[in-house]
C-alpha cells in the first residue's frame, strides 16, 4: 500500500521557489494551490506560474484548483503537463465530463470536497476519478487547524473505494502534521498534503520520511517504510 506525501507550495518561500522545490525532492508530488479570490477569499497564481513550476520541479505537480469556472480553466493545467489536476465538486455541474477531459489530455483527474460537502452524491461516480480530496480545513488559506469532524466522510469514501475495488487515491489537505497524519491515515487517507509541517522543518527530507512512516504505520495492513512514487 503506497503512502504519498505532497508538500504544499503555499508554505514555501515564494522568492526562492526553485530551491524550495529542491528541498522537497524526496516527496511524491508537490501540491500547487491555485486560487482566484472568487471561489475562495485568497489569490495565489495562475497558468503562467504553474507552467514555470512544471519546468523546474524535480517531482510531479499535484494541482489543486480552488477556482470558479473550472470547466473552462482546468484542462489548461493538464495541458501544461501537471501529473494530477483536482477541481472542486462545488465549482462544476458536470464533474464526470470534466474528469474525462482531464484524463483524455493525460492528467490524473481528482475531485475535491469542502468540509461541508456531502460525499454521498459522488460515491457512485468514483470510477470516473483518480483521486478524491477530502478537505480537512476550509479551502483558501494555509496554516489552519485540522478538522477531525471530516474523518467520518473520509471513511465513507474509503469504504466505497474498497468495496468497488478501485484504484482511487484518497487525499487530505489542511492541518496535516506529525500530530494529525495518523488520524487521517486510520480513516483511510493514503495521500497527504502538508505545508508548514514540511517546509518549516530544518531538514524537509527527514520530515517527509517521518510523515510517510507515521501514515504507513496507522494505515490498516501497512508497515513503516511503505514506498512512494519513486519506488
Amino acid at each position: 500500500m503506497t503512502t504519498r506525501i505532497n508538500p504544499s507550495i503555499l508554505a514555501a518561500d515564494f522568492v526562492n521557489l526553485e530551491s524550495e522545490l529542491a528541498r522537497i525532492a524526496s516527496a511524491d508530488l508537490v501540491h500547487v494551490d491555485v486560487m482566484d479570490n472568487h471561489f475562495v477569499p485568497n489569490l495565489t497564481f495562475g497558468p503562467q506560474m504553474v507552467g514555470r513550476l512544471q519546468d523546474v520541479s524535480p517531482i510531479p505537480l499535484d494541482v489543486h484548483l480552488m477556482i470558479s469556472d473550472v470547466d473552462r480553466w482546468a484542462p489548461g493545467y493538464a495541458e501544461l503537463g501537471a501529473y494530477s489536476v483536482t477541481f472542486h465538486a462545488e465549482a462544476t455541474d458536470e464533474p464526470v465530463r470534466l474528469a474525462r477531459r482531464l484524463r483524455e489530455i493525460g492528467a490524473r483527474a481528482g475531485i475535491a470536497l469542502k468540509p461541508g460537502t456531502d460525499a454521498a452524491p459522488y460515491l457512485d461516480l468514483l470510477p470516473e476519478f483518480d483521486q478524491v480530496l477530502v478537505m480537512t480545513v476550509e479551502p483558501g488559506f494555509g496554516g489552519q487547524s485540522f478538522m477531525r469532524e471530516t474523518m467520518p466522510k473520509l471513511s465513507r469514501v474509503a469504504d466505497a473505494v474498497r468495496a468497488a475495488g478501485l484504484d482511487v487515491w484518497l487525499q487530505v489537505d489542511g492541518g496535516i502534521s506529525l500530530d494529525t497524519i495518523g488520524i487521517a491515515a486510520e480513516a483511510g487517507a493514503d495521500t497527504f498534503v502538508a505545508g508548514s509541517a514540511v517546509f518549516g522543518a530544518e531538514v524537509p527530507a527527514e520530515r517527509i520520511a517521518a510523515l510517510r512512516d507515521l501514515a504507513a504505520t496507522h494505515r490498516h495492513g501497512a508497515q513503516p517504510g511503505t514506498g512512494s512514487l519513486k519506488s
